[in-house]
């Protein structure tokens, strides 16, 4: 088994990234598949969820921003006529930029919230004071630091002494041949200092052996210790998740309301030739008959007699086709705002 205990700063990173589903919805399928666990301690959710709403909402004042940098150069260098389209249509586009930018977060929410929960012991936070009297990491950065120096080492270490001793009671516990991963992107506190990145503090040295126990820095360091771990299972459902972000664009609303008016025409031509077979036109009045007839020819016209008679019929095929039309302009109305079943004609 492979057990990760990722560190908050990289579900954030991953969070915030554009191509985050690239490496979600991989480390998803492997931990339900029981091929990974995820060791979550209480401290990264509390941590997370708190940094949530202020990168949610700077991700979609970033999206925002960039659609209005366009909108400048496209009326700096295409003119007002073609600028004032293109406003039109990022205006029907940013609800639904800002309704799918939370995507990575309430994906990985759901993945901390289902992952393995761990809580520290007394000796844990007895490692974190002697941590912090020694001064060894991630106290470290502390220490020696010149009088009036202001930079991240201000910050409260705790946390992440906290972390690593956690880590470091599971790695007193680990049975062979699973294997622990300590992931993380806070280079200060854990990092070798003024050198490679990807190596650990020598404070933190003697917890990674580089077989039972591996320090992994960044999303990139994840990325190639998954792969080198699962091989092709991995790759192919990481490679799956970046066509589907890059291959998938929201519709525009000028989109959806041009599809919901095509559904309601064929739903409203399955029922109006179905009432003629069943009743006849006769009593309907001649303007409303007239009427209803125009109406059948224009929509012949415009989508063909034979596709939209499919589902006329009696028979399971012409009752799955009808089922199918229906369905699509319930959803459509869905999305604009209308009850799930609303499919009056």
């Amino acid at each position: 088994m492979l057990r990760l205990l990722v560190d908050t700063s990289v579900w954030l990173d991953l969070a915030s990234r554009r191509d985050g589903q690239t490496w979600i919805v991989p480390l998803r399928v492997l931990e339900s598949r029981g091929e990974l666990e995820l060791l979550v301690p209480s401290l990264v959710i509390d941590e997370f969820e708190r940094n949530r709403p202020r990168l949610e909402a700077g991700l979609t004042t970033g999206i925002v921003a960039r659609l209005n940098q366009l909108r400048r150069d496209l009326r700096e260098f295409a003119g007002a006529q073609y600028e004032h389209a293109w406003l039109e249509e990022t205006r029907q586009h940013i609800p639904l930029v800002n309704s799918m930018a939370p995507q990575n977060f309430r994906e990985l929410a759901e993945l901390l919230h289902r992952g393995v929960r761990i809580e520290p012991n007394d000796a844990d936070y007895a490692g974190v004071v002697k941590r912090g009297l020694d001064k060894t990491a991630p106290f470290h950065s502390k220490a020696g630091r010149t009088q009036g120096a202001a930079d991240k080492s201000d910050k409260n270490s705790v946390a992440d002494a906290l972390l690593i001793e956690m880590y470091a009671s599971l790695i007193k516990q680990a049975v062979t041949p699973d294997q622990y991963c300590f992931v993380t992107s806070n280079y200060r506190d854990f990092s070798m200092p003024n050198g490679d990145q990807r190596q650990p503090h020598p404070d933190l040295a003697d917890l990674f052996d580089g077989a039972q126990s591996r320090y992994i820095y960044q999303v990139e360091g994840l990325d190639a210790m998954l792969a080198e771990r699962f091989g092709n299972e991995f790759i192919e459902e990481r490679e799956e998740a970046e066509f589907l972000a890059t291959a998938e664009e929201p519709r525009t609303l000028e989109e959806i309301l041009d599809a919901e008016a095509e559904f309601f025409d064929r739903v409203w031509y399955v029922r109006s030739v179905v009432r003629s077979m069943n009743e006849g036109d006769e009593a309907l009045q001649e303007d409303i008959r007239a009427g209803m007839l125009a109406a059948r020819a224009r929509i012949e016209e415009k989508y063909g007699r034979k596709e939209l008679r499919k589902p006329i019929g009696r028979g399971h095929d012409k009752a799955w086709e009808y089922g199918y039309i229906s369905g699509k302009l319930a959803a459509l109305r869905w999305v604009l705002g209308s009850e799930p079943d609303f499919l009056d004609t």
